[in-house]
């Protein structure tokens, strides 16, 4: 059988690491596990031409790991240390110390055994977010790259889940759209382009509690959305209400982004019959 280049240098470099080992002194079994060769035939090819060492020629080797064992395990060794000391496989350490009373864990103290749990906690967490973000990058990929009709249907739900609507009581037909969420105000943004809304028809506001940094919102919110601070409209300023448990009180809390599209009625009427266009599309679809 024929090996390209790469096979035969990753084997000779494996040949190299395992020659090391065994002039290190080291046995068949312990080379195997270090290397995590499980096949005899390529670790007899690995160790070709080279002696063994000297120590597994005694007839009482084995003897001798056996009574090492025996008393690593007397010192409190788990199966693993002895596993990892001795080069020697779980079940033979289990057949030869098997006799033995099992080693009494050490009492730990309050503060050993919150440590431990903290850590212990920590790590899942880590492996929590670790997993959490696996999950969100693969949903990234899914998405892929948007049609024009994807992201013109996108943009009507987004509209009527968050933008003005006509209401009985206030049949204003107006097109304005409230929110805290950038990326909300980015992918509104790119559907009134694709709408061929001109720039120059949308104005701007920030609603904010007077008690945040409105100087920092205004900034934020105008260089977001590619505009000088002085093109905003006057900021709206939400009254502070001490009794009110509000959470968006951080650094970096920049309240909300109004945009008003000027003229919007004949906009608006569109937005309402594209939603119940697509109300109707969904409810005729087969089960």
């Amino acid at each position: 059988m024929a090996h390209s280049h790469g096979e035969y240098a990753d084997f000779e470099g494996l040949r190299e690491r395992a020659v090391e080992l065994r002039r290190a002194g080291l046995s068949r079994r312990q080379i195997r596990d270090r290397l995590h060769v499980d096949n005899n035939d390529i670790l007899n090819r690995l160790l070709e031409g080279e002696p063994p060492p000297e120590w597994t020629k005694r007839p009482n080797a084995k003897d001798d790991l056996r009574d090492r064992a025996r008393e690593l395990r007397l010192q409190g060794w788990t199966y693993d240390q002895i596993q990892v000391e001795l080069g020697c496989s779980k079940s033979s350490i289990s057949l030869w110390v098997r006799d033995l009373p099992t080693p009494e864990r050490k009492k730990r103290t309050q503060e050993e055994a919150s440590a431990i749990a903290k850590r212990g906690w920590e790590a899942k967490l880590r492996l929590r977010d670790e997993e959490r973000q696996h999950t969100k990058q693969l949903a990234m990929t899914e998405v892929g790259r948007l049609s024009d009709r994807e992201l013109f249907l996108i943009g009507v739900g987004l509209y009527w889940a968050e933008g003005a609507k006509r209401k009985p009581h206030s049949r204003r037909e107006r097109v304005t759209f409230v929110n805290s969420d950038p990326d909300m105000v980015t992918v509104f943004l790119a559907w009134l382009k694709l709408l061929r809304v001109e720039p120059d028809s949308l104005r701007f506001a920030v609603h904010i509690h007077e008690t945040a940094n409105v100087a920092a919102a205004e900034e934020f919110w105008a260089h977001h959305v590619g505009i000088e601070t002085s093109a905003l409209l006057k900021t709206t300023l939400k009254k502070h209400n001490p009794s009110t448990n509000r959470k968006n009180t951080e650094e970096n809390y920049y309240g909300c982004l109004r945009i008003d599209v000027r003229d919007g009625a004949d906009l608006y009427r569109r937005i309402e019959g594209w939603w119940y266009g697509i109300v109707g599309a969904a409810t005729r679809r087969p089960d």
